[in-house]
């Protein structure tokens, strides 16, 4: 796997150059007879390079971002080509393809519904917009495909190749993906539902799903089997269970975790009491608040678990930067927010989302010791729906 985590020197004398030159806008016609013999034989595990090693240059995510559907139109007949052992049942890469096999067909209906729409009988309109709207929203749970990718596959990445780059891009189309389904939900679903608003959104939709379907399973999923421990795959699977799956029935494999007898019984002297570790698990987790810490170095040592959540979480981000535990167009806001409290200047920041229908109150809040040395942040984010209807007073126990 060194080709991955090198910088050009692993690969073919010309591929940089094409890559380069592409993503600065140059002629992609002349590029392309320049570079011909090395774009014909190009490898998943060299694109990943190339992609990485336009980032190490200073182009940013947006700017990759752009070109690399041109870059990657042209190595489509060499990777589509790639062959690589697919992995069995059990293994969570096989299961996330089993996701984009389900994610195809209904893509495919929508493929069929937008030609009627757009060919078919004027008549006929109103009730394919309304299947295509059911259609649109069939889709909504494969979400919860990218969200695996990100909050677990990603960070095993980040563990063993701290200089990855380029997942940050892939990161990018996902959110891609979710802006067109809220904004298609709201074209089809609306009184203004013009052609010319639809037929765009739904080309963006098509040419980020298919695409990144592509980009998985002949780029990134031939490289990372190879790369990762065979342990990692199996941590993986188990906290992909966790998270759920779409489309698919969920996978028998169980792998064995340790249980919070493991933890033994030492106390933990907590100025004002001692608690064990599962005491301190079973109080933190009955709060009903999403809680995240995020140390000192900016990196992730706990979140709560499972009965308030609110935001996906794995425990394969632990350990992860904060920074890339977030869309690529929201790091620069954590970051603000880190700065201000590491030099003291804010203690704490609010936000409030809607979501889901639901009213979200998302707070953080600066760690420093007696000293007053910063030592991290926490993430507090509650629903308060129920909270924000609260009137006049109750003092009585009304269980009956």
């Amino acid at each position: 796997m060194s080709e991955f985590i090198s910088g050009n020197e692993q690969l073919p004398h010309g591929l940089m150059e094409f890559a380069r030159g592409v993503t600065s806008g140059a002629d992609a016609r002349d590029l392309i007879r320049e570079h011909r013999r090395v774009i014909d034989a190009v490898t998943p595990h060299q694109t990943m390079t190339v992609l990485d090693n336009l980032l190490r240059e200073g182009f940013t995510v947006a700017e990759t971002k752009a070109a690399v559907g041109k870059i990657l139109n042209m190595f489509h007949m060499s990777l589509a080509s790639y062959e690589w052992e697919k992995p069995g049942n059990g293994h969570f890469l096989h299961h996330l393809m089993l996701e984009n096999r389900e994610a195809e067909k209904r893509m495919e209906t929508l493929r069929s519904l937008t030609k009627r729409f757009f060919h078919g009988k004027e008549e006929e309109r109103t009730t394919i917009r309304q299947a295509m709207l059911d259609a649109v929203m069939t889709l909504e749970p494969y979400e919860l495909h990218y969200i695996k990718k990100e909050n677990i596959l990603f960070p095993y990445i980040e563990k063993h190749f701290p200089q990855y780059g380029c997942i940050k891009v892939m990161w990018a189309f996902h959110d891609d993906f979710r802006h067109s389904i809220i904004r298609l939900r709201e074209i089809l679903s609306g009184p203004d539902w013009g052609s010319d608003d639809l037929n765009r959104e739904l080309g963006r939709l098509f040419f980020t799903v298919v695409p990144v379907i592509f980009r998985e399973e002949q780029i990134l999923f031939p490289v990372v089997i190879r790369a990762l421990p065979e342990e990692s795959w199996d941590e993986m699977m188990t906290q992909a269970n966790e998270a759920g799956w779409c489309y698919i029935p969920a996978p028998t494999t169980v792998i064995k975790q340790p249980t919070r007898e493991d933890m033994g019984p030492e106390l933990t002297d907590l100025v004002t009491g001692a608690l064990s570790a599962e005491q301190l698990v079973l109080m933190l987790d009955a709060l009903p608040v999403d809680i995240t810490y995020v140390d000192e170095e900016d990196c992730v040592r706990y979140f709560s678990g499972e009965k308030h959540r609110l935001f996906p979480r794995s425990k394969a981000i632990i350990g992860r930067k904060v920074q890339n535990c977030h869309p690529p167009d929201s790091v620069d806001v954590v970051e603000k927010i880190l700065e201000a409290f590491r030099n003291r200047k804010k203690d704490h920041a609010d936000f409030w989302i809607t979501m889901k229908g639901r009213f979200i109150h998302i707070r953080y809040f600066a760690l420093y010791d007696a000293a007053g040395k910063y030592r991290g942040t926490i993430e507090v984010s509650q629903d308060v729906t129920e909270i924000r209807s609260l009137e006049g007073e109750k003092r009585l126990l009304d269980w009956e």
